[in-house]
């Protein structure tokens, strides 16, 4: 009979033990495991949104950068420009002490000639007393072909002579006439047309101009034409005629004609002084009626703005057209951000025997 085979409890016991303790090991390794994996995924994608937050802001201080790089450029251009610009306008002021000298030089010996001119003023004088009373009531009103209404007397010494046989006026009907600050240039270029017609600094240039035309000789002949970005006489079609100012229907033409003229557009000198040079006869004697530098030259401009160098450089090339033997008389109404325009315009007006005016808001 076989032997039953006897069973250890405490081995199995044991074993059972051993089983559960290892089995609950793998799990919690399991556990830990994946909970680590987790853990770690969060904080990838939290790195990654702070890489790409850093990211953005890199790129748009780089931005930033080269902006302010531009920035620096255009103002280190700007100061180059400025110091040009001064540099100019000091030689300038150099040749004018250096011929004020000259002049007070020549002055001492001249004192002979003012004594006498003095004693033949007088005699003229004694001359013009016995000549009253027989000139004709026309005459006697005076020598202007056109009444000029106003306050006082506008017979004042200007310093220009308004003489001549062919007269040329040259009126700046740009934006620009129609205020003398920007900001206001820029408010009244947007109103209507009736307004700009009756801003102060336009029709101020009007009655220059109907001033000019009023104290003309009978005998002479005359031009009037506006310019902006291109020229044109003020009554069409007599492009290169001259008119007479004896005719009333021509000097009363050319007055209606600049007051429908609604100023406008950039300013080109060289329009202007080629059309002038198209005379025949050419001008001996010409009006500038202006406010600043040109902004363009024969062709309209590529770019929406120009500095000072660039006007400077606009108006020494516009010289070039200018009719041979003509003399110049500016009459400025200057307007602000323009500092070269009157020492410029002096200039043009002493090369070519002209004269200079730069008048007070109650001229003419």
């Amino acid at each position: 009979m076989a032997r039953k085979r006897e069973t250890n409890i405490f081995s199995l016991s044991f074993l059972d033990i051993m089983s559960c303790g290892f089995g609950a090991v793998i799990l919690i390794y399991i556990i830990i495991n994946h909970a680590t994996v987790t853990t770690s995924q969060e904080l990838n994608a939290q790195l990654m949104a702070e890489v790409k937050k850093f990211e953005i802001e890199v790129k748009e201080e780089t931005a930033n950068l080269i902006i302010l790089r531009n920035t620096a450029e255009a103002q280190e251009d700007e100061i180059v420009t400025t110091e040009q610009l001064a540099i100019e306008v000091i030689n300038t002021i150099r040749q004018l002490e250096s011929e004020h000298a000259n002049l007070q030089q020549a002055g001492a010996s001249q004192d002979k000639s003012i004594e006498k001119l003095k004693s033949e003023l007088k005699e003229l004088e004694e001359q013009a007393a016995n000549l009253e009373g027989s000139v004709a009531a026309d005459e006697t009103a005076g020598s202007a072909l056109r009444s000029v209404v106003g306050e006082g007397d506008r017979q004042y010494l200007t310093g220009m002579k308004i003489g001549g046989q062919h007269i040329l006026i040259l009126l700046d009907s740009s934006a620009s006439m129609l205020d003398k600050t920007i900001v206001n240039i820029i408010r009244r270029r947007n109103m209507s047309d009736e307004q700009k017609l009756a801003s102060k600094k336009w029709q101020r240039a009007i009655k220059t101009v109907e001033w000019i035309t009023a104290n003309m000789p009978k005998d002479a002949n005359f031009q009037l034409f506006t310019f902006n970005a291109e020229a044109k006489p003020t009554i069409p079609g007599t492009d290169a005629d001259w008119l007479r100012a004896t005719e009333r229907a021509d000097t009363d033409g050319s007055i209606e004609g600049i007051k429908k003229t609604i100023p406008q557009g950039g300013t080109s000198l060289h329009n202007a002084f080629a059309l002038a040079a198209q005379m025949e006869p050419q001008p001996d004697n010409i009006f500038l009626i202006i406010d600043s530098l040109p902004t363009m030259g024969i062709e309209p401009p590529r770019k929406s703005t120009i500095n000072n160098r660039g006007r400077v450089e606009l108006f020494t090339s516009a010289l070039n057209l200018l009719p041979n033997e003509s003399p110049v008389n500016v009459i400025l109404f200057p307007m602000e951000g323009d500092p070269m325009a009157a020492p410029s315009y002096w200039r043009l007006a002493q090369i070519t025997g002209g004269s200079f005016l730069a008048p007070p808001e109650d001229w003419p």
